[in-house]
């Protein structure tokens, strides 16, 4: 089932959850009437008749709480008038606790309305932070092809510590992407050092590694001005790369970070992995120096870096998703391109059920007349090929 059925079954069931909640209140009503006729006048039915504005006060609008409230207080006391029992103590007491109970759904609908205010207050804020340290880059950058995508593990939500940033400096065009552990503001203020510091570096340092040094210190800084948190709370998968202007090569350091990919022309596809593994950013353990490898992304290549948000998905059986064997021999016009066909893929494989934000970041080197040489083939299952 991919992200369309998916998001129609939650969709469908949400949609049924709210059709019972709107119906309930009136089925308490009946509810209550009938067990009132059915039974002796010494039994009551005021707590099915109280349920009903409390059921709504924390679904229904103001308006539709009062309407509720209003209607079960006529119903008991139109049964009362009918029985010849108003004047009795006990009726009296059941419409006084009815009452009570009707402004108390009021108050409950007030605070619960205000507390959805403010939570959509501080989601809007969160999410205008993350979107101004986390732009979604232009579609051609220094004679390149650029494209970067986040998924949200869950709908409507857009705060997480994946990051991508990509410049054009005087070195060729530099890239990051990395994931900060953690969510919420937090990961968004690790997002926001980092991303600040790879601007700033990217534009100043002679070489890529001088570039990862200098997101190591900003971190550290960060860590020691927040009262010097503990490294393994706080550490950032990193992959960077530069591709300098004119040349074949490209140079990437990995810093604990699921390997990129280059995809090239003719379907072939190498895993960029790092000579040396090394251990993530902000771990402040220094055990050895970044060292950059170089690799070929000729002319209709494209370099995939992606989170583990990709790598880590699962299928129903508990199987990772694979994007170097899924996207092997597949053939695409261009980076966005690329992005549409393999978030569908992951959510075909997951079914939808993504437990993880994705971030992708995909840079294309553009190869004359590679849209009428190049077909687009979409990717499927392996078991219906």
């Amino acid at each position: 089932m991919g992200k369309r059925d998916g998001r129609r079954g939650r969709a469908a069931g949400n949609a049924r959850a709210r059709q019972f909640v709107r119906v309930l209140p009136a089925l308490m009503i009946c509810a209550g009437v009938i067990l009132d006729l059915v039974t002796p006048s010494a039994v009551t039915a005021v707590p099915l008749f109280a349920a009903a504005p409390l059921i709504a006060a924390p679904f229904f609008s103001l308006a539709g709480t009062v309407r509720v409230a209003v209607i079960s207080i006529l119903v008991v006391l139109a049964i009362r008038v009918w029985d010849g029992l108003l004047t009795d103590v006990v009726p009296v007491t059941d419409l006084l606790t009815l009452v009570t109970v009707a402004v108390l759904s009021l108050v409950i609908n007030r605070v619960v309305r205000r507390g959805n205010e403010q939570l959509a207050s501080a989601r809007v804020i969160a999410e205008t932070a993350m979107r101004a340290v986390l732009p979604t880059p232009e579609d051609r950058i220094g004679g390149l092809l650029v494209a970067a995508r986040y998924e949200a593990a869950q709908a409507d939500e857009f705060v997480g510590g994946d990051l991508y940033a990509v410049a054009n400096t005087p070195y060729g065009v530099r890239l990051v992407l990395g994931d900060v552990r953690g969510k919420g503001l937090d990961a968004v203020a690790a997002v926001a050092v980092v991303i600040g510091a790879f601007r700033e570096a990217a534009e100043q340092e002679l070489s890529l590694e001088g570039v990862v040094q200098r997101l190591e210190r900003a971190l550290a800084r960060e860590n020691s001005r927040r009262g010097g948190l503990d490294s393994m709370e706080g550490f950032v998968t990193a992959v960077l790369a530069e591709i300098p202007a004119g040349s074949d090569t490209m140079r990437v350091v990995n810093r604990g970070h699921p390997e990129p990919l280059v995809l090239h022309a003719d379907g072939a596809l190498d895993v960029v992995s790092p000579t040396v593994p090394a251990l993530p950013l902000g771990m402040g353990l220094d055990v050895w120096p970044d060292r950059s490898d170089e690799w070929s992304l000729p002319a209709g290549a494209m370099f995939l870096a992606f989170t583990d948000g990709l790598s880590e998905a699962r299928d129903a059986k508990g199987a990772f998703y694979d994007p170097a064997d899924r996207l092997r021999g597949r053939l695409f016009p261009g980076p966005e391109e690329l992005l549409s066909a393999l978030t569908d893929d992951v959510r075909l494989h997951t079914g939808g059920r993504s437990t993880d934000d994705l971030a992708l970041l995909a840079v294309g080197r553009p190869a004359r007349g590679q849209q009428e040489r190049r077909t687009t083939v979409k990717i499927v299952r392996r078991d219906s090929e």
